[in-house]
C-alpha cells in the first residue's frame, strides 16, 4: 500500500498528535540545547579556543536550514511518514558518528551533516498539522506542540550537564540517538499518513521549484517568513554566545543549565497563553503585539547591558520576557505564513522553513561572533532584528496591523 493512501491505523487523537509533533522537532532542540554546557569542553578537548566553539551549534543550524529545501517536496509526493523516518534515521546514525569524532573539523562536519540529513524533523510536523487544520486553528495547535517542544530547552541543559558530569560529551550524543529511537518507535506505531491522494504532487523540478517559489513570493506570507527568520535570528545568537555570556561573562557556569532553563521558561507559558487566546483575537492582532513588545524590552536590554558592570540578575528577566514574546510570535507568525498553501503545504513549510533556518543561522552566527565579553552586542542585534521584521510585517500587511482576518478552512487555498 502507498504512503499516500489513507492509513489503516487508528486514528490519532489531537492530543496524542500535539504531543508526538512536539517530540519530532525537539530531538532537533535537544541536539542543540543539550550541547551548550559541553562547548567549552569540546573546544579545550580538541585545543580550540575563542568563538570556534559556537560552530557546534551553527554548524547545525546552517545544515538544518540547507536540508529544509528538500524535504517537503517529497513529502508532498511520497508522504509524510517516508520522509519521517529518513529524518530519524539521520539523526540517530549521525548522532553515533559525532560521539566518535577524533578531530574538531570531523565533528563540524558531521554536525552540518546531520542537521542536512534531519531536517524534516523541523518541516514535516508543519505539514502534518495543515493537512488536519487551517486559520487560527493551526496556530492553537502549533502553539500547544511549541509549548511542550519547548520542555527540552529548560531541562536539556540540565541533562548535558549531569551527562558531563558523569561520563562526558560524547555520551550527550549517544543521549541523541536513544531519544531518536524512541520517538521512531513512536510514529511507527501510531502516526497515520496525513497527505491526502489527491493532493499528492509529482517530483518534477519546475513542480518543486514553482511550489517552492509559490511559497516565498506572495506578499501575505514572505513578509512572516523572514520577519520571524529575523527574530528567532536574535535567539539563535543567544544560543550560540550563551554559554560564554553566562558562564565567562558573568560568571555562572555551574548554574548554566538553571538560567538558561529559566530563561525559556516564559516561552512555555505564553505559547500556552497564546493556544487560549489566538482563537478569540486572532493570530495577528496578538502576533503584532508581541512583537511591538518584543522591540521595547530590547531597547530596555540595550540600555542595561550599556550601563557599567550590568549584573546577571539584571541580564537574564529581560531576556526571559523577550524571549517570553516570542512564543507568541514563533507559532502565529508561522501559520499565517502557512495559511494560502494548503494543497502544497509540505513544499510550502519545506521552504518556508529552509529560508527561515539558513537566515536565523547565519544570522545567529553572526550575532554570536560579536561577542565581546558583554551582552551589548546581543541586545543591539535583538532590536535591530526587532525593527527589521516590523518592516516586513507592514510590507505583507499592506500598512495595516492588527487586523482580524477570516481563517480558512482546512481545503482552502487563500491566505487566513
Amino acid at each position: 500500500m502507498s504512503e499516500t493512501k489513507p492509513s489503516q491505523r487508528p486514528a490519532i487523537g489531537e492530543r496524542e498528535l500535539i504531543v508526538l509533533m512536539a517530540l519530532l522537532m525537539s530531538l532537533q532542540a535537544f541536539g542543540i540545547d543539550a550541547m551548550l554546557p559541553a562547548l567549552g569542553e569540546i573546544a579545550g578537548g580538541f585545543g580550540m579556543g575563542g568563538n570556534d566553539r559556537q560552530l557546534v551549534i551553527s554548524a547545525y543550524f546552517l545544515g538544518a536550514g540547507i536540508g529544509a529545501f528538500f524535504p517537503g517536496a517529497f513529502a508532498d509526493k511520497f508522504g509524510r511518514r517516508p520522509v519521517l523516518f529518513f529524518g530519524l534515521i539521520c539523526y540517530i546514525t549521525l548522532s553515533i558518528a559525532c560521539a566518535m569524532a577524533t578531530d574538531f573539523w570531523w565533528l563540524i562536519g558531521m554536525r552540518l551533516v546531520q542537521g542536512l540529513g534531519a531536517a524534516s524533523l523541523s518541516v514535516v510536523p508543519a505539514a502534518i498539522v495543515r493537512d488536519r487544520v487551517g486559520g487560527d486553528r493551526m496556530a492553537r495547535l502549533m502553539s500547544l506542540i511549541m509549548m511542550i517542544f519547548l520542555v527540552v530547552p529548560i531541562v536539556a541543559p540540565a541533562i548535558g550537564q549531569l551527562i558531563l558530569m558523569f561520563v562526558g560529551w560524547r555520551w550527550i550524543f549517544g543521549a541523541m540517538a536513544v531519544m531518536g529511537l524512541i520517538v521512531g518507535t513512536w510514529v511507527w506505531i501510531r502516526l497515520p499518513e496525513s497527505l491526502a491522494p489527491e493532493n499528492a504532487q509529482e517530483i518534477h523540478a519546475a513542480t518543486i521549484l514553482r511550489n517552492m517559489g509559490t511559497a516565498l513570493v506572495r506578499r501575505d506570507s514572505i513578509g512572516y517568513v523572514v520577519g520571524s527568520a529575523l527574530v528567532f535570528g536574535s535567539l539563535f545568537g543567544f544560543l550560540n554566545s550563551s554559554q560564554q555570556l553566562i558562564g565567562e561573562a558573568f560568571g555562572a557556569g555551574r548554574y548554566f543549565a538553571l538560567i538558561f532553563g529559566a530563561a525559556v521558561l516564559g516561552m512555555v507559558a505564553a505559547n500556552f497563553t497564546n493556544s487560549r487566546i489566538v482563537e478569540r483575537f486572532g493570530a495577528r492582532r496578538v502576533s503584532h503585539t508581541a512583537l511591538f513588545a518584543f522591540a521595547f524590552i530590547s531597547c530596555l536590554q540595550l540600555w542595561s547591558s550599556s550601563q557599567p558592570d550590568q549584573s546577571l540578575w539584571q541580564f537574564v528577566p529581560l531576556l526571559s520576557m523577550a524571549m517570553a514574546t516570542m512564543g507568541f510570535i514563533g507559532a502565529n507568525f508561522s501559520s499565517i505564513a502557512m495559511q494560502p498553501f494548503h494543497q502544497i503545504a509540505g513544499a510550502a513549510s519545506s521552504a518556508q522553513t529552509s529560508l527561515r533556518m539558513i537566515t536565523g543561522a547565519l544570522l545567529g552566527a553572526f550575532i554570536g561572533n560579536l561577542y565581546d565579553g558583554t551582552a551589548r552586542p546581543l541586545a543591539a542585534s535583538m532590536l535591530s532584528c526587532a525593527l527589521l521584521a516590523l518592516a516586513f510585517i507592514l510590507y505583507s500587511e499592506h500598512g495595516k496591523l492588527f487586523r482580524r482576518v477570516n481563517a480558512p478552512r482546512a481545503g482552502d487555498t487563500k491566505p487566513d
